[in-house]
């Protein structure tokens, strides 16, 4: 019986949600650990018959077999989803999940980058390497745009509308957005397309593609990565530092500045404004140093 309820749950995270194949594969393989935890208890069999009382004794197993608070709270969130579904389809006509609480989590505020930190990084890249031309246009478009490094490595030449100074991305869930792009991201990548990327032989169904390696296709993930750490060491910057700091210090450096948080949440292509939110806390945190740096009642 509960694999019709996971086929069903299956499309209804694929069609209703447009979630991405990780993120449904994700969602069945928690809702398989409910069901797991409910054989070997000998728990209710249906999802009409479980309680909130089932539920916070699933909560308690998972922590008990070493599972993270993250993990924990991840997984309660795919239990919640799958609720949903149930309720939609008529399965079930109560949802036990809703008042199943997920463990607090201290949210890690991320490392953030100043102007001249990333003055410091494009500052490393070789511009006379065919390679360097490429990466300097990447690093401008993280920063810039506030692009996943997803995005990044699948941008393509039709969603670029440099006259309007604007960038469509294709985001999670296969969501479009539009993003503004400034104009030192703008110079820097037509200089790589018109200069070195025009100059290679490119890979068939990579033609759209903006950003290249050597052998004509898109970059991957890991490419990028490798690229950033290798320029932060040049720098001896001494924080921790991937593709996403460059999301992360977009976002920062726009709330700092006084930006709507409704404006950056849209631009980062988060679906809830409580994710964006996270920015909220930096923000108090720089307006709290400045306080101490200024503030005359502040300084000792």
């Amino acid at each position: 019986m509960w694999e019709s309820y996971k086929r069903g749950f299956r499309a209804y995270l694929q069609l209703e949600k447009s979630l991405s194949e990780h993120s449904v594969s994700a969602y069945l393989h928690d809702l398989e650990k409910l069901t797991t935890f409910l054989e070997i208890g000998g728990r209710p069999a249906q999802p009409a018959d479980i309680r909130l009382e089932d539920l916070q004794g699933f909560v308690k197993w998972i922590a008990e077999l070493g599972m993270t608070q993250s993990s924990q709270a991840r997984v309660i969130s795919g239990i919640r989803a799958f609720y949903r579904y149930c309720l939609l389809e008529d399965i079930s006509r109560q949802d036990p999940s809703l008042l199943l609480e997920a463990p607090r989590l201290k949210r890690q505020l991320p490392d953030v980058l100043a102007i001249g930190e990333i003055d410091a990084l494009l500052a490393q890249i070789d511009r006379s390497k065919p390679e360097g031309e490429r990466n300097y246009a990447i690093l401008h478009t993280l920063y810039s745009c506030g692009l996943r490094v997803s995005e990044v490595v699948n941008l393509k030449l039709s969603q670029l509308y440099f006259d309007v100074e604007f960038v469509r991305v294709t985001g999670k869930g296969n969501k479009e957005r539009i993003v503004p792009i400034g104009g030192e991201a703008i110079r820097a990548i037509s200089n790589y397309v018109r200069h070195v990327r025009s100059q290679q032989g490119i890979q068939k169904g990579e033609e759209d593609i903006v950003f290249l390696n050597r052998r004509g296709k898109r970059l991957s993930r890991v490419m990028i990565f490798l690229v950033i750490k290798e320029l932060v060491r040049q720098a001896g910057i001494k924080k921790t530092i991937s593709p996403h700091t460059f999301r992360h210090t977009f976002a920062t450096h726009l709330v700092e500045a006084g930006a709507d948080l409704r404006a950056v949440q849209e631009m980062l292509g988060h679906e809830s404004i409580t994710t964006t939110e996270i920015y909220t806390h930096l923000d108090r945190e720089f307006l709290r140093k400045t306080l101490q740096e200024f503030h005359p009642a502040f300084r000792g």
